[in-house]
């Protein structure tokens, strides 16, 4: 279980980072991914990272995105966001990952509720 949190409101410009509390042994075994679904927009991933450390960003995000994870209890993998724009308003959700021919997909359909990310003046 994956439970995301930290979302609200913020300027154009702004920063937030989100946190999604990882239950149980997922992430020494899983990679983990945030994801987020825009008002009338299908889910699309945001961001890997692996229990190895690698990271994978979607090109729309790439350098103002950052994903990391808490080294002290492992147990909570985090999503900077600087310079957030409009069209970054979404629901975020985490969730475990595979690698599934060319890219990252979710390993089960449980998301949560998510944690919404609003980006208006």
């Amino acid at each position: 279980q994956l439970q995301a949190s930290g979302g609200g409101l913020v300027q154009p410009g702004g920063s937030l980072r989100l946190s999604c509390e990882v239950f149980g042994r997922i992430f020494s075994i899983y990679a983990v991914g945030w994801f987020r679904r825009g008002p009338g927009k299908q889910r699309e991933l945001v961001a890997t990272l692996t229990s190895g450390g690698s990271t994978n960003y979607a090109d729309f995000v790439k350098g103002r995105f950052t994903i990391s994870r808490d080294n002290a209890n492992n147990n909570t993998v985090y999503l900077q966001m600087n310079n957030l724009q409009p069209e970054d308003a979404a629901v975020y959700y985490c969730n475990a990952v595979r690698w599934y021919g060319s890219t990252w997909i979710p390993r089960n359909n449980f998301w949560g509720r998510g944690t919404l990310v609003t980006v208006s003046s």
